[in-house]
């Protein structure tokens, strides 16, 4: 269900809502249909630039009203369009002795219903010229190509020229050359869903879909970004039109039919230049949305032998909302970090030389017990995890033991200098862990070897001093306290039986002391975390995964150390 209130409020509203926050106003007219004009246009100041056609493809045409491009634009209702007596309207509303040029794309309606206009206007004495786009090439054979998104290139080389003063013949002149220079084709995987029609399209994915939903070249299937660019670039023939604009490049454009998402969007743009090649595309512009039909997942390319004018144009400021400046592609580019370029500040070495195990090798098997502990409760983990939505935490839990693990079994990670040996912690996990749990522990582990530098981690106050800065840090970076069921649940309670011990029995005492916090948040209400987001009976009657991880993790190192 998309946003629309009805079928018939659907070009009312929006008009509204463009008059509302663009410069641009509507002209009262004698039958009341809609002619946009640009705010503060005098017809006396040069050559008026008009285009229009049926609504939902915005912002194509009304998007494009500013100066350097259009001075007024006539929009019909959905996918129909305007009426002459609205054409006229504009027509006579904004030209001035310097005459005005009519943009116009290649369909039936708008071709007879502007031409008319332009007709009558002349037989009123005004000075009217006219242009047809018809950029597509889905379908060769045909003696009428429709007009597709290049039509928006065309706005912006007539509105260029006739910003800066040129005659009504040399705007002319210079739009129809580029409206013959142009290629464009469309791939969509599902079409426009009407305002009101709820059944859903059998239609599949079709090369050349039309932007008034008429059916296209051929089904195709599709395989990709990179299998549909590349289909589109074969349709284009985009070799010949290389090889034809020769050492100058080519101008394409990216045009997102309406359905396709930002990602979808810098994914095509990827493969796009990568085919045609950075050095060869002189201007690109997109991936935006410039000529739409309605909610249609597609995109469309333009290319065009990138002539003087037309890049001249293309770089040519101008104030219409729907415009987006083109870029000069070019490689992916990587500059030095800090940790590389010359003169940088000293960063704490983290170098893979193995780090000395303890003298006994009891630590050491200490975590090694602790990460088998994880690994084996991925499963339990992840179903504990299950309520919160994602279902992942014993596999992330299980990722970063794993790591460690390998670490230490290697010969790699040791514990005779305990800060080093941390900081080698955090680094892993890091790495190896994704999602929030991963950079906690990493903080924790972070701040923990730094509490322990000079230390040689014999004393048991070492540790619990240590756990304790660890988690005055998750609890800075992270905003979660005691009883908001996190895994601080668990920690806490830990580094108190730590700190507070005595003798033989504190492995024990520490250990139970993280299961007991554990097994209380199944009471608690999540406030912090994913699971602050859902129900709070979701999650109630079962512990928090972090803290039961954290539980399972103490009492592992436990056991082995008593």
């Amino acid at each position: 269900m998309a946003f629309y209130n009805s079928r018939a409020q659907l070009v009312p509203d929006m008009l509204s809502g463009l008059l509302s926050t663009a410069a641009v106003d509507r002209l009262d007219t004698s039958d009341g249909t809609a002619v946009l004009v640009r705010r503060g246009h005098d017809p006396q100041a040069g050559v008026a630039v008009i285009s229009g056609g049926g609504s939902g493809h915005e912002p194509a045409h009304a998007g494009f009203l500013g100066e350097g491009m259009l001075t007024a634009a006539v929009p019909g209702s959905l996918f129909a369009s305007p009426p002459v007596s609205a054409v006229l309207e504009a027509i006579r509303a904004v030209t001035g002795t310097a005459g005005c040029l009519l943009i116009i794309k290649n369909y039936t309606g708008d071709r007879l219903n502007f031409g008319l206009a332009a007709e009558r206007a002349r037989e009123e004495g005004l000075d009217v010229r006219t242009v047809l786009v018809a950029d597509d090439v889905a379908l060769p054979d045909l003696d009428q190509p429709r007009g597709l998104a290049g039509t928006v290139l065309v706005h912006k080389v007539a509105g260029h020229l006739a910003a800066s003063g040129a005659p009504l013949s040399e705007v002319a002149d210079a739009a129809q050359r580029t409206a013959e220079s142009l290629r464009t084709i469309g791939l969509a995987k599902t079409p426009a869903n009407l305002p009101g029609e709820d059944v859903p399209s059998s239609r599949g994915a079709e090369l050349g879909l039309g932007i008034h939903n008429e059916p296209g070249a051929r089904e195709v299937v599709v395989d990709g970004a990179a299998g549909a660019v590349q289909q589109v670039l074969d349709a284009l023939d985009a070799d010949e039109v290389i090889r034809g604009a020769g050492q100058a490049g080519v101008v394409a454009m990216l045009n997102d039919l309406g359905g396709c998402s930002p990602q979808e969007g810098l994914v095509l743009t990827h493969e796009l230049l990568d085919r045609l090649g950075r050095d060869t595309v002189t201007r690109f512009i997109g991936p935006a949305r410039l000529m739409t039909s309605l909610d249609m997942h597609g995109f469309s390319v333009t290319l065009a032998p990138a002539s003087e004018e037309l890049i001249a144009a293309l770089d040519a400021p101008t104030s219409a909302p729907g415009w987006v400046p083109p870029s000069r592609p070019q490689a992916p580019q990587s500059v030095e970090g800090a940790g590389t370029a010359t003169g940088a500040l000293p960063v704490v070495p983290d170098s893979a030389e193995a780090l000395e195990r303890t003298a006994d090798g009891g630590l050491e098997d200490a975590v090694v017990a602790a990460c088998r502990a994880l690994e084996s409760a991925q499963t339990e983990l992840d179903d504990l995890d299950r309520a919160a939505g994602d279902a992942d935490a014993g596999t992330t839990f299980a990722a970063g033991a794993r790591a460690v693990r390998e670490l230490v079994e290697s010969g790699q990670l040791g514990f005779a200098d305990p800060a080093a040996a941390m900081r080698r912690i955090a680094r892993t996990l890091e790495t190896a862990m994704g999602g929030s749990s991963g950079v906690l522990l990493a903080i924790l582990s972070t701040a923990a070897g730094r509490a322990l530098d000079g230390a040689e981690g014999e004393a048991r106050s070492d540790w619990s001093s240590a756990l304790q800065s660890g988690i005055e840090a998750v609890q800075h970076h992270g905003g979660a306290a005691e009883g908001d069921r996190t895994m601080l649940d668990a920690l806490i309670p830990a580094q108190r039986a730590l700190a507070e011990g005595d003798g033989a029995v504190v492995p024990a005492r520490v250990a139970e002391a993280a299961e007991s916090g554990a097994e209380a948040t199944a009471a608690l209400i999540a406030r912090a975390g994913r699971a602050a987001y859902v129900p709070d009976s979701a999650t109630q009657g079962s512990p928090d995964a972090g803290a039961a991880a954290v539980a399972k993790l103490v009492r592992a190192l436990a056991d082995s150390l008593s």
